[in-house]
């Protein structure tokens, strides 16, 4: 058995006694919670998809999805190192219903997927993009539609091996904002991001 396997084994019988195992329900679309985002893809991502999330600013629309997953369920994060819990809490995740799958290699990460995906625990699995064989990522995507999860793969920039299994693909953009006087001394407040929807289904190009 392979260690991830048996780490998400003991993780999932863990969640068991409090919120237990979630199956997918009957709904059709799972709602990202950015109503712009939701109204140009008619309601949500559809369930049993690969969604890519590509650029700055996609991890902050990966935690809306997963603030929604946990709301009622459980979410799941495949972390490379790159998590920061506080910063989900922030933005409305329970961290309390979230596994997270700690790997080292992206081989790891495709096996954890693998697991995630089988067990039907969370609705939505987020994992970094990483340098997989596009046979790996068409398993993937497969096992995300017979199991009716959103698999959502975050990457700096489109990958051919993702985009070609994709149903859904946003490309973000972080705009910089500033409070107070602008110029050398500006006060940097935050950022917005800008999403635009590079692939779904039809191919339709659209912004948020």
């Amino acid at each position: 058995m392979l260690p991830v396997r048996a780490d998400f084994q003991e993780l999932k019988a863990r969640f068991a006694g409090s919120v237990g195992a979630v199956r997918v329900g009957r709904e059709r679309l799972f709602a990202t919670a950015v109503p712009a985002i939701d109204a140009l893809l008619g309601g949500g991502i559809p369930y049993g998809c690969v969604a890519a999330f590509e650029g700055m600013g996609s991890r902050s629309l990966a935690a809306a999805l997963l603030a929604q997953a946990t709301h009622s369920g459980l979410g799941a994060i495949i972390d490379g190192g790159e998590l920061y819990p506080p910063s989900l809490e922030a933005a409305g995740v329970r961290l309390d219903r979230l596994m997270i799958v700690p790997v080292r290699t992206p081989v790891e990460a495709a096996r954890a997927a693998d697991v995630l995906l089988r067990s039907r625990a969370a609705r939505v699995v987020v994992m970094a993009a990483g340098a997989l064989r596009a046979a790996i990522w068409l398993r993937l995507a497969r096992l995300a539609q017979r199991t009716g999860a959103v698999l959502v793969v975050l990457a700096a920039r489109a990958i051919a091996e993702v985009s070609a299994v994709a149903t859904v693909a946003l490309q973000c953009r972080a705009l910089p904002v500033q409070g107070g006087s602008h110029g050398l001394w500006g006060i940097f407040t935050g950022f917005e991001v800008r999403t635009d929807v590079r692939r779904y289904r039809n191919g339709r190009a659209a912004h948020a």
